[in-house]
């Protein structure tokens, strides 16, 4: 199985899975990169995830369509029409041609019908983590997106974290006023910013990497919990107090 960056719109990435001729996209915001890097590979769309409902990563699903009458898979939402075949946490399901199965977890907060993919050992997670950080509350609240993170956070180190979006700069930026002491972020930083200067993406990232570098999964570092009080002005009371806190303070970095 290969996994191909498309780029779109601003910052986007639309995720190509292929695995022979065949090829399933995630979270296609505009048709025009998929539509291109089919004619130009020779492949043929046999299916199309959805993440949540935010248009910049369904906008293209109805022009890939017209082209290839595949199914759409999803949440359930009213906002997300063209879904042929809505999910639910924890289920399971193949794509025809596909060896690996997928397994869907709910992953509410950044809106509240958010879900991921975990394909073998390939997290596709859209707008919920990012390289070094997580997604705004645009739907959801801070209690699901913490408990979210800390499902995924629960997968094995090895997992490639597949995002959607081209945040990693900014994100590793956050991270090192949350921890200035914390030297895995500096040499990442370091690595990501040599990734762009030569036009690559800097994802994927791994879970391991996360772990070690990403302030929304550190919130019981001590570091982090006292830097999260000083910005809030008063005492925390555990992690979720603590994300919170951080969730709030990157809105506004």
């Amino acid at each position: 199985m290969m996994i191909v960056p498309l780029s779109a719109l601003r910052d986007n990435y639309i995720w190509a899975i292929c695995e022979g001729r065949r090829c399933v996209v995630v979270d296609p915001g505009e048709a025009a990169p998929v539509l291109s890097f089919l004619h130009e590979q020779g492949l043929t769309l046999t299916a199309i995830l959805l993440t949540h409902r935010h248009a910049d990563h369904q906008g293209g699903v109805a022009e890939l369509l017209a082209h290839s009458a595949v199914p759409v898979f999803g949440p359930h939402s009213a906002a997300m029409p063209l879904v042929t075949h809505a999910l639910s946490d924890q289920g399971e399901f193949r794509i025809e041609g596909f060896a690996s199965p997928l397994r869907v977890l709910a992953v509410p907060g950044h809106t509240e019908e958010h879900i991921a993919y975990l394909w073998s050992d390939a997290l596709f997670c859209g707008d919920t983590l990012f390289a070094a950080g997580c997604g705004r509350l645009l739907g959801g609240t801070a209690q699901q997106l913490f408990t979210s993170l800390q499902t995924l956070a629960a997968l094995p180190a090895k997992t490639h974290v597949y995002c959607t979006h081209e945040y990693t700069l900014s994100n590793l930026a956050f991270a090192v006023a949350v921890e200035p002491g914390n030297l895995q972020i500096q040499t990442r930083r370091r690595s990501c910013e040599a990734l762009r200067e030569q036009g690559r993406p800097t994802l994927p990232s791994s879970l391991g990497d996360e772990l070690q570098t990403n302030p929304f999964l550190r919130c019981t570092e001590t570091a982090v919990h006292q830097v999260a009080e000083k910005q809030a002005g008063h005492a925390l009371h555990g992690p979720l107090e603590v994300f919170t806190v951080l969730r709030k303070w990157k809105d506004q970095f």
